[in-house]
């Protein structure tokens, strides 16, 4: 294939398709770095894969990575978890918008570009995927309505924390049920005068068969939500009062259990601040 046509195709893409701006998927990965390799994961993922492996891809616009340091992953509850096997796994998480619409144009490119990136050495195989999984918007909840920066500016505004929820349905049924009680009942509440700006609800897809045999299949494709928790304020500072007892509130309801809630901090992009206090 010529330069010139493979530009034209380019340009040919370009031109049909959804190219609106909302976060209509997501890709969210917490992931473990083995021990003794803290570091080397960090420059990677930071210095390459952040952006090989996400950022110029077609479709996934906006990108925010977060650490848990020690103190922060001794926050975490439930102690036994369906997600993270010790409930403290997961120190690293990664966060990524990906234009409505266009999910399978973008997991074409996602499986291929990583195949490339293996084939030449460029993948970081000294980590463990405790929690990944591309997902679909089902809801955003804003503590002050019309005010204050959108969910499509979410990974851009300068949030000083993200707790990750993560909430297991007994059923789809109550999985729908679930979601309409969080988004009418639960997170208005819990949100109003809370250092919390917005929440966004996701549902996971399954992972493609061609995936890298590294990430695992999703779990809970039919039966899980995930919350990302958009912090004005250090989580530590606030932890006790206002992320105490959302696993009592959901199991009152009947219609699930909190299987993770996590607290994260964001990375300084360029530098190796909190590796240190990993363990």
């Amino acid at each position: 294939m010529s330069d010139d046509t493979r530009s034209e195709r380019y340009a040919e893409l370009a031109a049909v398709g959804p190219y609106g701006v909302c976060p209509g998927h997501a890709l969210i990965t917490m992931v473990e770095p083995h021990p003794g390799h803290e570091y080397a994961y960090n420059r990677w993922y930071e210095d390459d894969h952040y952006y090989a492996g996400a950022m110029a891809m077609p479709w996934m616009y906006a990108g925010r990575r977060w650490v848990a340091t020690r103190e922060l992953q001794l926050l975490r509850y439930p102690e036994k978890s369906a997600i993270a096997r010790p409930v403290t796994a997961g120190c690293y998480l990664s966060t990524y918008w990906i234009t409505a619409g266009r999910y399978d144009d973008h997991m074409k490119w996602t499986v291929a570009i990583n195949k490339r990136l293996n084939r030449d050495a460029r993948v970081h195989h000294e980590r463990t995927h405790v929690f990944t999984a591309f997902q679909d918007h089902e809801a955003t909840v804003y503590r002050d309505g019309a005010a204050g920066p959108r969910d499509v500016h979410a990974l851009d505004h300068p949030y000083a924390g993200l707790v990750l929820e993560v909430i297991d349905a007994d059923s789809t049924e109550r999985r729908t049920a679930l979601l309409q009680w969080l988004r009418d009942r639960h997170l208005p509440r819990r949100l109003a005068g809370s250092p919390s700006a917005l929440v966004t609800v996701f549902r996971p897809t399954p992972l493609p068969g061609d995936r890298m045999t590294y990430v695992k299949q999703v779990e809970g494709v039919e039966t899980r939500l995930t919350l990302l928790w958009f912090l004005e304020r250090d989580p530590r500072e606030c932890w006790a009062e206002h992320f105490s007892g959302l696993d009592e509130q959901v199991a009152e309801t009947g219609l699930g259990r909190v299987e993770l809630a996590a607290p994260f901090i964001p990375t300084v992009p360029g530098t190796d601040r909190y590796v240190a206090e990993l363990r």
